[in-house]
């Protein structure tokens, strides 16, 4: 076995303190003797959600010698107030101990830099491996077989229960509802998110028609009592009648026929969407990632795929499927489809004319028209963020999650961590708010002269009469709240560092296996080293004229199972996006290293 890299890992330690343990604190000290993966994570991050279910099968498997630990680094201002923590941690089943860590103490004590990033500690108390982004639950895997062989030999491993207590279940009808459809029938349907179910009420939106899936998280067809959804979010009712649900955990579209409560599924195989896979083809042939909502435009069910940041469309009449819109680079880019950049889009509401959307990440209300360009009503991109009315130019919203289209040809924006619904108008280039206090609304739909709010964590629908006029509030504006990291005026070396998991090797069979992307806000912080590369090195040249910005980096390395003896090896892709605030000050660093796989040198 090779010889690892061994740091003392530095102690957890957050003001929001845990969830998921009896107690009170919890150190390494009370860990000693157990694996421990820390997983920094932040519930508004797809990617961070695709982590937790990629270390669920590992944390079952391994749970008398593993301990998962959550730490929470938010991104948002709300991610940073402790009951939108504890409501994450059970919307999301986290069955782990998690530290909430509203200032981003152990994210600093760790030299974190993106979300999500996962560090591996050893029994003895030692940082052993550290890994970003989504895609490496196979390499961790198999390095904690190799710490339970040689632990176990030395007499330092510890087995047994966790330290993980599991929340009491609170009986409520709903349970963290996703999004909400108006049916023919005068009812309503609702997809019960962390209940892996959908619910059909009556118009009142509080009496129970029926239940349709098993509750629990599964990718079964059948009847309703037998049907297995997984996280399902966004609904939207077909020219047949039927309807179509994002299955967001399965990365499937499934079919519901209100007639029979029978469910099928209409696209998506239940893996995962990586690069590199088909993205267009038979519906049921091709991946996909995330898919959070789906609203029928151009005859055609469009698809909010948060988990590749972009817009994907399933065609009933061809059953086939394919992206529309978007590069999967994260981030906001207006222009032809094919160009635009998104950033986890969460919403859709079609018009005649228009396809609406909430770009959750860049707090932006944007539109799709019919000839397939991207323009942007509200927003400015990744950091920027509050509650401010006037405007669209300078309007802020905060990582919303549902748009609706109004009669009067305006949009309401679910503006989920403002607790606020808000109003834009094409007409006169407003933004104005129509209701607050709301908890986390992450949907609406219209039932006659009033609006329905999915009070996501309420656990129930809020029925609103429109405002004449709208409610006026502060105007509050928030940036990312993350540290600079000062680096000198010009010359930059950025490496990104990848080293492929034991038993792997770099994947060259067909060409380079390596990909990176860099730009920056603003576009003038960099004089040279924008675009894309196969090498994971790069020398960037920063304007010395440009005090601070932010570098975007999304690093790719793919890595093969190293056996001569197979042919046919099993690959597996690692994938990260960083941004990087940087803050140009003489005598800053030169070298900015980022850890996709391995150990910052």
């Amino acid at each position: 076995m090779a010889k690892r890299v061994r740091v003392r890992a530095p102690e957890l330690t957050g003001k929001g303190g845990w969830i998921n343990t009896v107690g009170g604190q919890l150190g390494l000290a009370e860990l000693r003797g157990r694996i421990v993966i820390v997983d920094f994570w932040t519930f508004c991050c797809v990617n961070c959600l695709h982590v937790l279910d990629e270390l669920r099968e590992l944390e079952e498997k391994h749970r008398d010698t593993v301990v998962i630990i959550g730490v929470h680094s938010p991104k948002f201002v709300h991610e940073a107030e402790h009951r939108a923590v504890v409501d994450a941690v059970e919307r999301y089943g986290v069955e782990h101990p998690v530290l909430d860590d509203p200032e981003l103490a152990t994210w600093k004590q760790y030299a974190v830099r993106a979300w999500p990033t996962l560090v591996v500690i050893d029994p003895e108390g030692y940082v052993v491996a550290q890994h970003a982004g989504e895609g490496h639950a196979h390499a961790i895997a198999r390095l904690v077989e190799e710490l339970e062989a040689e632990h176990a030999a030395k007499g330092t491993l510890r087995r047994g229960d966790g330290p993980y207590v599991a929340p009491e279940p609170d009986p409520t009808t709903l349970r963290f509802p996703g999004k909400a459809l108006a049916l023919p029938s005068g009812n309503l349907l609702v997809s019960d998110t962390t209940r892996h179910q959908l619910v059909e009420l009556e118009g009142d939106g509080e009496s129970v028609v029926r239940r349709i899936g098993s509750g629990v998280r599964g990718f079964v067809d059948g009847s309703a009592e037998e049907a297995g959804f997984s996280e399902p979010q966004g609904l939207a009712l077909l020219d047949d009648g039927s309807v179509v649900v994002a299955d967001t955990v399965n990365h499937a579209l499934r079919r519901l026929d209100l007639a029979t409560g029978e469910v099928s599924t209409l696209a998506g195989t239940g893996r995962q969407w990586w690069r590199g896979s088909p993205t267009s083809g038979p519906a049921r042939e091709v991946d996909l990632s995330s898919p959070w909502d789906v609203a029928l435009f151009g005859g055609k069910v469009w698809i909010a795929m948060a988990g590749v940041h972009q817009l994907w469309a399933y065609d009933p009449e061809g059953a086939t499927v394919g992206v529309a819109a978007g590069t999967t680079n994260e981030g906001l880019v207006d222009g032809p489809g094919a160009e635009a950049w998104f950033a986890q889009p969460s919403g859709l509401a079609a018009t005649a004319d228009r396809l609406w959307l909430a770009d959750s990440e860049t707090s932006a209300l944007r539109w799709v028209g019919l000839d397939g360009s991207v323009h942007t009503a509200v927003g400015t991109g990744l950091f920027d963020f509050g509650h401010r009315d006037g405007a669209a130019e300078q309007a802020l919203l905060q990582h919303p999650l549902g748009v609706t289209a109004l009669p009067d040809g305006s949009v309401a924006v679910s503006d989920t961590y403002n607790h606020a619904l808000r109003r834009y108008d094409p007409a006169t280039g407003e933004v104005t708010t129509l209701a607050t206090d709301l908890r986390e609304p992450s949907d609406a739909v219209l039932v006659g002269d009033d609006i329905v709010v999915v009070e996501s964590a309420r656990h129930r629908l809020t029925r609103l009469r429109l405002p004449e006029e709208a409610v006026r509030v502060e105007s509050v504006a928030h940036r990312t709240q993350r540290a600079a990291t000062e680096v000198a005026p010009g010359g930059l070396r950025l490496d990104v560092i990848f080293q492929a998991p034991a038993g792997q090797k770099l994947d060259t069979r067909y060409g380079p296996s390596t990909r990176l992307l860099v730009s920056s806000t603003p576009p003038e912080l960099l004089l040279t080293g924008e675009g894309a590369g196969t090498d994971l090195s790069r020398a960037l040249e920063l304007n010395p004229a440009v005090t601070e910005g932010v570098l975007h980096v999304s690093a790719m390395a793919a890595s093969c199972d190293d056996d001569p003896a197979n042919e046919y090896p099993a690959c597996h892709v690692h994938q990260q996006d960083w941004g990087v605030p940087v803050r140009l000050t003489e005598g800053g660093t030169d070298r900015l290293p980022l850890v996709l796989a391995g150990m910052a040198d």
